[in-house]
C-alpha cells in the first residue's frame, strides 16, 4: 500500500534526524568495534555478549548517583560544587561467552549550572563563537548526558566504555569511559573512580568537539559485602566513654519506629554549636584548607544494617537551609564514617574519616585520618531550651599540637519529635502573671481550641524600622500531648493528630479554661534586618517558648528562648541563649470578620543596656481556620447553583425577547444597538477571563480551597451556559442591526443612536479614568505591612478594578436604551417587560445577596466569592443599595417611555419637539 503524506513526512524526518546524528556522532554501533579495541582492549577485553542471558543483577551495585567530578584537576568556584553532580545509570546488561565479563550500556550525565564552560575547548577559549540555534524541543539546561556502550571486569573491577553524547545543534562530544570498582568494601576503598577522556580530534574536526579530562569520585552502592571493620576496631576499646554530655534519659531504640536506620534519616540535618574559644583553627573539623568555618552538617546514610550498623557521609556546609535541599558529595567538604548503635547507652557512635589524596585527581582519592568520633543520641524529654530530636557531639582524638585537631562540637536536629517523647515545662511561674492581666478583654467568643489544626500558622516579623521577616509557627506539645500536625494548606482531608505520650493525662475541660502549651516560632529575615544590635542577613531565628493558651480568650502568653551568636560571628558559641522573651499572641475569634488577623508581641524582658536586648517585635497572620474554611466551601456550593440558575435565566430572558421581535418584527429597528452591544460584551468578556483564570491562579485556588473537582465541573457548566447567553445576544444584535438597515427603517434612528455614543461613551471613559485615580491614591495609602500577609493574591490590580468598573456598567445596561428612547421619542415597546425587567432583576439580585452575606454570615474570603464576586463588580453596603434602586429606576423609566413615549420624563417644557415655522419674504415690488 502507498504510504499516505504523513507517514513520508515522518519517515523523511526520521532519516533526516538518523543522517544529523551520524554525522555529528562517529561513535555508533556499526564502528562500536573498532573504537572499543583501539581504546579499551587492553582494559576489558572485548568478548562475544549473549542477548538471551540478562545480567540486570549487577545494576545495583554498578550504578551511582550524586558523585563528584572535576575537569583538568580544575575545582569548581567556591561554592558551586554544591550543584555539581555527576551520575551513572546501567540500562542494558547481557552477559558474554567469559563468565567475568559483562556488556553493558548506559547513560553518565554530568550536572552543573556552568556545564558549557566545563566543557569546553581549551584551545578555542579565546577564539569568537558563533552561537547556531538549537533544536524546538530545549534540553534540560545544565546537563551533558553520554551514551555509552562497554564491559565490565568483576574479577579486575575495572569498567571500560565508549560513547557519544550530542551537545547541541552543532556540538557533540566522543569519550572513553573508564571506571575503577572496589573489590574489598571497607571505609579506606569503599569508593568509585575513574576518568572520562575525549576522543575528539581538538579542533572541532567532523563536527566533534574536544574537551578536557574529566575525573569522577563517588561511593560504591554494594551493600551485601560491605565489612564495617573500623566501627568494630573503635567500639571494642571503649574510645567512646568520654561521650557523656550529662542530657538525660534516651529513647531505647524500640522507640525509634520504624526502625533506627528510618529515625535518621528523617532527622538528617543538625546546626553546628562551637566552643567559646576557636582561636589557632581549633574549631574547624575540615582543617584549615577550606577557607570557612561550617555552620551546619547533613547526614548522607549510605548503608545501614538491621544489626545496628552504618555507614555514612557528613557534608558540612556554610549555609544553614539544608535541611530540605539535596547537596552533592564534595570530598573536601565531606566526612565518611562508620556508625555503630550502642544498646546501654541508646545511641549512635560512629568514627568519620577525611577524604585525602584528591587534590591532583580524584582516581587517588582514599579516606584517611580516622581520628574524628561522634556520638548522638534521640533525648526522650524535651523542654524549652533543650527540643531537638537529635543532640550530639564530635571531637577529634588528636591533641593540640597535632595537625587536624578541633576542640569539641555540639550539633542538634531539626525534625518532628519521636514517639514516646515526654515534655517538662520549667518556666511557667514566670507566665502566669503577666498573662492574667489580660484575661477579661475578649471573653464571650468561641476561640480555636488547643488541640486543633488552627493553632499552627504561617506569620510576620515587623521591627520598628519597618522591615518584614516571614515564618510560621507551631505547637510542640500541648499539655503532655504531643502536637503532631501533617499540615497540608487547607487540605478537607486533614484531620489533627494529637498522639498522647506515656504520662499523657486527659484533661477536664470544666476545671480551668488554661492549657499549658510549648510552641516553635521560626522566622527567616531578609537580607537586611536588625534585632537587638544584631544584623541577621538571612540567617533562620528560631525561639522555642513555652506558656499557657486561654481557649475562652483566644490569648496566647509565653516565655520563650533563642540561640544567639555573639557579635561579629556568624556560628552558635557555646552558652549563647536568651530566655527572657515574652511572647503574646492573641487569636481572632472563628465568628471573626474577613481579614482579621492573628496579632501579638515579641519583647524582650531584659533592661534597655542589656546586649541581648531588643525592641519590640510585631508579629501577625492572615491565617484562616478550618471552620472558616469549611464554611466558605459550603457556601460556594450554594453560590455555584446561584451562578447557574443566573445565567439560565438569562438565556430564558434573551429567548423571550426574540420570541417578542419575532411576533413584532416592527420593533426591532427601535432596540439601541449601544445597549445590546454592552449586553453581549458582558457575556463575551467573561468567558475569556475565566480561560485566564484557569490557566494562571485557579490551581492555587483549588488547592487553598481544598474543593477537589466539583469546582471545575461547575465552572465548565457555567461557561457553557454563558456561551449560550453570548450567541443569543449576539443573534438578537444581528437582527437588530439587519432590521435597522432596511427599506422600512424609519429615519432618523442612526442619528438618534450616534446621539446616543456621544453621550454615553465620555461617561464610561470618565468612570474609567475616575477608576484609575482611585486605584491610585488607595494604593499609595496601602500599609506595606498589610502586604506580607498569607492573602497577598487578594490585592486588587487596576484590572481587577477595571472589571469591577464593567460590572457597574452591565448593571446599567438599560441607560444607553434610556437615552435613545429620549432622542428619538417613541413610544414603540421594542423591549419586553419579561426582558428588561427580568434582566434588571438578574444583574441587581447578586448586590441584595451580597447584602445579605455581610450582615449574616461569620466570616468570608473574599477570593472564594463566585456569586456576587467582588472581582467582577462594585459591592459594598452603599453600592449594594445604590446600584438596585439605579437599576429599578431605569426599569421604571423604560415602562413610562414605552406606554407614554421616549420624553414624558422629561418636565413639560423639555418634551415638544421645537417645530420652527416658514416666514414669507415680503418682495420689494409689494413694499
Amino acid at each position: 500500500m502507498e504510504p499516505t503524506l504523513p507517514h513520508k513526512l515522518l519517515l523523511f524526518a526520521l532519516v533526516g534526524f538518523l543522517a544529523i546524528t551520524a554525522s555529528t556522532a562517529r561513535i555508533h554501533s556499526a564502528n562500536f568495534d573498532a573504537y572499543y579495541s583501539d581504546h579499551c582492549g587492553h582494559v576489558v577485553p572485548q568478548q562475544p555478549s549473549i542477548a538471551s542471558e540478562s545480567a540486570s543483577s549487577y545494576a545495583k551495585f554498578l550504578q551511582f548517583h550524586g558523585g563528584f567530578f572535576s575537569v583538568n584537576g580544575r575545582r569548581a568556584e567556591s561554592g558551586q560544587d554544591l550543584r555539581r553532580t555527576v551520575s551513572f545509570t546501567p540500562m542494558m546488561m547481557y552477559k558474554t561467552k567469559s563468565e567475568d565479563v559483562i556488556n553493558l550500556q548506559g547513560t553518565l550525565v554530568f550536572a552543573d549550572p556552568n556545564v558549557n564552560a566545563i566543557f569546553e575547548n581549551p584551545k578555542n577559549r579565546r577564539l569568537r563563537e558563533f552561537h547556531v540555534r538549537g533544536p524546538r524541543i530545549p534540553v534540560r539546561r545544565g546537563t551533558v548526558k553520554f551514551r555509552l556502550n562497554g564491559y565490565w571486569s568483576q574479577s579486575s573491577g575495572k569498567l571500560c566504555m565508549v560513547g557519544s553524547s550530542v551537545f547541541s545543534s552543532n556540538r557533540s562530544f566522543d569519550a572513553v569511559f573508564k571506571l575503577n570498582y572496589p573489590l574489598k568494601l571497607i571505609i579506606n576503598s569503599s569508593f568509585v573512580s575513574g576518568v572520562l577522556e575525549s576522543l575528539g580530534g581538538g579542533d572541532g574536526a567532523g563536527g566533534v568537539d574536544h574537551f578536557g579530562t574529566v575525573s569522577v569520585l563517588a561511593l560504591s552502592s554494594k551493600s551485601a559485602d560491605y565489612q564495617y571493620s573500623l566501627i568494630e576496631k573503635e567500639g571494642g576499646n571503649g574510645s567512646f566513654g568520654k561521650f557523656d554530655d550529662g542530657g538525660g534519659d534516651n529513647l531505647f531504640s524500640e522507640k525509634l519506629e520504624p526502625g533506627m536506620c528510618s529515625a535518621l534519616k528523617r532527622n538528617s540535618a543538625f546546626d553546628l554549636e562551637y566552643g567559646s574559644v576557636c582561636d589557632g583553627g581549633y574549631c574547624n573539623p575540615l582543617g584549615t584548607d577550606v577557607g570557612f568555618l561550617p555552620k551546619a552538617m547533613r547526614f548522607t546514610t549510605i548503608r545501614c544494617s538491621d544489626q545496628g550498623k552504618m555507614q555514612l557521609l557528613m557534608k558540612f556546609q556554610n549555609v544553614t537551609n539544608v535541611y530540605y535541599g539535596y547537596y552533592a558529595f564534595d570530598p573536601s567538604t565531606t566526612l565518611i564514617g562508620e556508625g555503630e548503635w550502642n544498646s546501654k547507652a541508646n545511641r549512635w557512635c560512629a568514627v568519620a574519616c577525611r577524604i585525602l589524596n584528591f587534590s591532583v585527581s580524584l582516581t587517588d582519592a582514599f579516606a584517611g585520618d580516622c581520628s574524628i568520633k561522634l556520638c548522638w543520641r534521640f533525648p526522650a524529654t524535651f523542654s524549652v531550651i533543650n527540643r531537638y530530636p537529635i543532640v550530639g557531639q564530635m571531637r577529634s582524638n588528636r591533641t593540640v599540637k597535632d595537625f587536624g585537631y578541633f576542640d569539641k562540637i555540639k550539633f542538634w536536629g531539626y525534625n518532628d519529635a519521636l514517639a514516646g517523647v515526654k515534655y517538662e515545662y520549667g518556666v511557667m511561674g514566670s507566665v502566669r502573671k503577666p498573662c492574667e492581666i489580660k484575661t477579661g478583654k475578649h471573653k464571650g467568643k468561641r476561640y480555636p481550641n488547643s488541640y486543633s489544626s488552627d493553632m499552627k500558622f504561617d506569620l510576620s516579623i515587623k521591627n520598628k524600622k519597618g522591615q518584614i521577616a516571614l515564618g510560621y509557627s507551631s505547637p510542640l506539645f500541648v499539655g503532655d500531648k504531643r502536637f503532631n500536625s501533617p499540615f497540608h494548606l487547607y487540605d478537607d482531608r486533614y484531620v489533627p493528630k494529637v498522639i498522647p505520650t506515656e504520662n499523657a493525662v486527659q484533661l477536664d475541660s470544666s476545671d480551668s479554661p488554661l492549657q499549658n502549651i510549648s510552641y516553635t516560632i521560626r522566622f527567616t529575615p531578609p537580607v537586611i534586618f536588625e534585632l537587638g544590635g544584631e544584623n541577621l542577613s538571612s540567617k533562620a531565628v528560631d525561639i522555642f517558648a513555652e506558656g499557657t493558651y486561654n481557649r475562652e480568650t483566644g490569648l496566647l502568653c509565653m516565655m520563650g528562648c533563642r540561640y544567639v551568636a555573639q557579635s561579629g560571628a556568624e556560628v552558635y558559641r557555646n552558652g549563647s541563649m536568651d530566655c527572657d522573651i515574652q511572647i503574646n499572641i492573641q487569636f481572632h475569634p472563628l465568628t471573626g470578620k474577613a481579614m482579621e488577623k492573628i496579632k501579638g508581641t515579641i519583647e524582650s524582658t531584659r533592661v534597655r543596656s542589656d546586649p541581648l536586648y531588643f525592641d519590640t517585635l510585631e508579629l501577625a497572620s492572615s491565617t484562616i481556620y478550618v471552620e472558616q474554611a469549611n464554611e466558605s466551601i459550603w457556601r460556594m456550593d450554594l453560590e455555584i447553583v446561584m451562578v447557574l440558575v443566573s445565567n439560565t435565566l438569562a438565556c430564558v430572558l434573551v429567548g423571550l425577547q426574540l420570541f417578542h421581535v419575532k411576533k413584532q418584527p416592527e420593533v426591532l429597528p427601535f432596540i439601541s444597538i449601544t445597549m445590546l452591544a454592552v449586553l453581549t460584551l458582558g457575556h463575551m468578556i467573561p468567558l475569556l477571563l475565566n480561560f485566564e483564570a484557569l490557566v494562571t491562579n485557579h490551581n492555587r485556588q483549588s488547592v487553598f480551597l481544598g474543593s477537589g473537582g466539583w469546582l471545575e465541573v461547575n465552572e465548565v457548566i457555567v461557561r457553557v451556559v454563558t456561551m449560550v447567553a453570548f450567541l443569543l445576544e449576539l443573534y438578537l444584535l444581528h437582527m437588530t442591526w439587519s432590521a435597522r438597515h432596511g427599506h422600512d427603517s424609519p429615519k432618523g434612528l442612526w442619528v438618534s443612536e450616534k446621539k446616543v455614543i456621544f453621550v454615553s461613551l465620555p461617561m464610561y471613559i470618565s468612570g474609567v479614568l475616575t477608576a484609575w485615580f482611585v486605584h491610585q491614591w488607595r494604593n499609595s495609602h496601602r500599609s506595606p505591612f498589610l502586604r506580607q500577609g498569607r492573602l497577598r493574591y487578594q490585592q486588587v490590580s487596576f484590572w481587577g478594578d477595571l472589571k469591577s468598573y464593567a460590572g457597574l456598567i452591565l448593571d446599567g445596561f438599560l441607560f444607553p436604551q434610556l437615552l435613545f428612547n429620549l432622542f428619538f421619542d417613541h413610544s414603540v415597546e421594542a423591549l419586553s417587560r419579561s426582558y428588561y425587567i427580568g434582566t434588571t432583576v438578574v444583574r441587581l439580585v447578586p448586590h441584595a445577596y451580597d447584602l445579605y452575606r455581610a450582615h449574616s454570615s461569620t466570616w468570608n474570603l473574599d477570593m472564594s466569592y463566585i456569586y456576587a464576586n467582588h472581582r467582577m463588580d462594585f459591592y459594598s453596603t452603599a453600592w449594594d443599595i445604590i446600584i438596585p434602586f439605579g437599576g429599578l429606576v431605569f426599569a421604571v423609566f423604560i415602562y413610562l417611555q414605552q406606554r407614554f413615549g421616549g420624553r414624558c420624563i422629561l418636565p413639560k417644557r423639555f418634551r415638544a419637539t421645537p417645530v420652527y415655522e416658514k416666514v414669507p419674504t415680503v418682495g420689494t415690488i409689494e413694499l
